[in-house]
């Protein structure tokens, strides 16, 4: 298992990520992280009762480039529960890149087979911070579901378990 700091404006979020069931998808998390991607993104798509989403707008909501994509890992075992992290993606099944998302509740419907026949690959689970998830779902946003105060994830980095 490998475990990551995401330092937000918000407070610090430690993700342990599942090497073993998502292989695929943690190299390909690790490999955004490791190119800096991830400094200066936003949570820019946070519903309260379902998910808060980041990785891939910078602060004035320009997607950065993400070009890798990664093969749909939903067939794992892991499950959309609270505080577990996913890949987001588009409606196609293998189109997740450098987005992912925390669910904020247990997502079922998200697991595999999902309403597509695929569903959303869980890569992880937060370990420490779950009151930051918590207070990020809570930030009002806009219609389009954008929080009205920037949560800024400032630096992401591996880290030594339990850190």
């Amino acid at each position: 298992m490998t475990a990551v700091r995401l330092t937000t404006s918000m407070g610090n979020i430690v993700l342990e990520l599942d090497d073993a069931k998502a292989p695929k998808s943690v190299a390909n998390f690790l490999s955004y992280l490791e190119s800096g991607h991830y400094t200066g993104t936003i949570f820019h798509r946070v519903i309260s009762t379902f998910m808060v989403q980041g990785g891939g707008l910078d602060t004035k909501m320009r997607q950065k480039p993400a070009p890798k994509t990664v093969e749909n890992e939903a067939r794992n075992g892991l499950k959309n529960v609270k505080y577990s992290v996913a890949m987001a993606r588009t409606s196609a099944p293998h189109s997740a890149s450098a987005q992912f998302f925390i669910n904020v509740k247990d997502n079922g419907f998200l697991d595999y087979p999902g309403q597509d026949g695929w569903g959303y690959a869980v890569f992880g689970q937060v370990v420490q911070g779950e009151e930051i998830v918590d207070k990020i779902a809570q930030i009002p946003t806009n219609a389009q579901d954008v929080p009205l105060e920037q949560i800024v994830i400032e630096s992401a980095e591996v880290v030594t378990e339990g850190a």
